[in-house]
This record gives structure tokens, sequence and C-alpha cells, in this order.
């Protein structure tokens, strides 16, 4: 992930939705639980009471993506997301979700995965109408898949992507209506077919090969990390430049890409 807030840390796109939100309640507290690489199961086993603990008037719920990337159990990942979903309404949270965008759209390698997550956002689709979940379908909406807003290991989003992301939240739930983050970006330039072909090894080399090793070695990029904000706070402003404003990078090995 590459989108550092003024210390040098992660600010990801709940932080920067927080700071929306807080514009229109200044008292507002906010508390981020997530780790990165965790599968459904152990956000439910490690997160969930903590969440409940906070007594949460808003609480988001996004999980299942990592669960498409290894061996997939469709019924126990929206068993758990269920779990989530039920425990965290019935202590009165209004509870927002998303579907997932489609790798294999954007990444020819990833086009195994596109079954994987089809059968997942039809299901999270289907639990969140179950439980009055707020969801921003993200896999109607195909600029989302834009490489532009995503980083270099095609999984986690950049500066850009993370605005985007907290826009539509925003105004999704009429905290800060703007339906832009629908919109497509401008056309890309045409590339030379050998150079998608080279950053696919690149990426296999520099980001799969590591996540296989991992996977079998059962580790996670989440172990032995925590939570960066995990009591109640108040929220940081954001920068007086939001990225918003700013065109997105190119896509790795496009023309004007570093």
């Amino acid at each position: 992930m590459n989108d550092l807030d003024a210390h040098g840390g992660i600010r990801g796109w709940a932080d920067r939705f927080a700071a929306y939100v807080a514009e229109e309640s200044p008292g507002l507290l906010y508390a981020n639980l997530a780790v990165r690489g965790f599968r459904t199961a152990r956000i439910r086993q490690t997160q969930l009471e903590a969440a409940l603990a906070l007594q949460p008037d808003l609480a988001s719920v996004m999980a299942g993506a990592n669960d498409v990337l290894g061996a997939f159990d469709l019924t126990a990942t929206i068993t758990d997301l269920e779990t989530m979903y039920t425990e965290l309404r019935a202590v009165g949270a209004t509870v927002i979700g998303c579907t997932f965008p489609d790798p294999g759209s954007t990444f020819s390698i990833a086009r195994h995965l596109t079954p994987r997550v089809r059968e997942l956002n039809a299901a999270i689709r289907e639990a969140a109408g179950r439980h009055d979940v707020v969801l921003v379908d993200f896999e109607a909406y195909p600029a989302v898949n834009d490489p532009r807003w995503w980083s270099h290991d095609r999984l986690h989003l950049n500066t850009a992507g993370h605005t985007r992301l907290a826009t539509a939240f925003a105004d999704v739930l009429g905290v800060r209506p703007d339906p832009s983050w629908r919109d497509p970006l401008p056309p890309l330039s045409p590339r030379a077919w050998w150079r998608g072909r080279a950053e696919d090894a690149h990426w296999v080399a520099r980001f799969w090969v590591p996540w296989l090793v991992r996977h079998l070695r059962g580790r996670s990029t989440g172990d032995n990390r925590v939570p960066k904000r995990p009591a109640l706070a108040p929220v940081e402003a954001l920068a007086p430049l939001d990225p918003w404003s700013i065109t997105p990078p190119p896509a790795p090995g496009r023309p004007g890409a570093g």
C-alpha cells in the first residue's frame, strides 16, 4: 500500500471516510481494527468482539477478498460475514459493506479468480439485503477496476483509489453526496502486448511467489500486526490537497510511469 499520511503511516479509505464524516459531525470518534491479509474467519475471530465492545453507531465490514485467493469455501465465508452483520446490527450499528471488483477484468493473470469473485459478490448482496446492510456495489461500476486506482501489488488501492472508495461510501450514505466516483477515467493509450506480459512476469516474481510461499507455510502478511486504531479517538483532518483532485497515477508500465 502506498497511501501515506503526514506522519509516514498508511492512510486508507476508512481514514478518509472518517474524515468526511467528521466534517459533518465534528465530535466523531473513530477506531480502525483492520489488519491486512486476514481472511473472513480470522476477522470474525479477532475483531468482532472488540468492535462490539466499542458500541459503534456505524461499522464497516469489508471481508472476503482474501478468501478467494486460496482455498475458497463460499459457505463458510458468508456464514462469518452474516455473523458479523447480525451481531453489529443487534447493538444498533448501521453496517456498511461492499462487493468487490473483478481483478480478472483488468489483469489477465487473475482471470481464474473471476468466478469466485462473482459468486462471493452475489452472496454478499443477498446477505446484505437480509440484514439491512448499506452496500456499495463496486462490481456494478467497471470504473473501479481501472489499474490507475491500484497499487503495484494489484491487491491494494493507491492514494487516489482509497479516496475514490471513501467518496463512494460518503456518497451512498449521504454524508458527502458525490456520484463522480462512478465515472471512468480517460482511456489509456494503447501499449504493446509484450509490455503487459512483462508486467505480469514482474508481478508474479515480486508479489505472487512470496504470497504462495507464505500461503504454503500457513502465514499471512497480517501475522504479528495489530490494529492501528484499536480505541475510539478524534479524527485528524485530511491534508488541504486531497488526492481526489489529483489525476491518478498511470498504471505500472503505462506511458509516464516511473
